[in-house]
């Protein structure tokens, strides 16, 4: 299970070590084994699990969605 969240303080990414502060969002995966994989944006971009998309005339970064692989 995918979520979208919001860093309330020092959570490291899983992918690149590196500290997502407040209020920075972050993806949290539930691995199959148990395990919780968390993503800061840039690691959840370049792995297709979040996308930008245009909405109403603004960009908006979104982790959920039919078009994400």
């Amino acid at each position: 299970m995918r979520r979208g969240c919001v860093s309330l303080g020092q959570v490291k990414c899983s992918e690149c070590q590196r500290i997502i502060p407040y209020p920075e969002r972050y993806l949290a995966i539930d691995e199959a084994d148990g395990t919780m994989l968390l993503l800061c944006i840039d690691c959840a971009l370049k792995k297709n699990y979040a996308r930008y998309k245009d909405e109403k005339g603004e960009r908006i970064l979104t982790f959920l969605g039919e078009d994400i692989t």
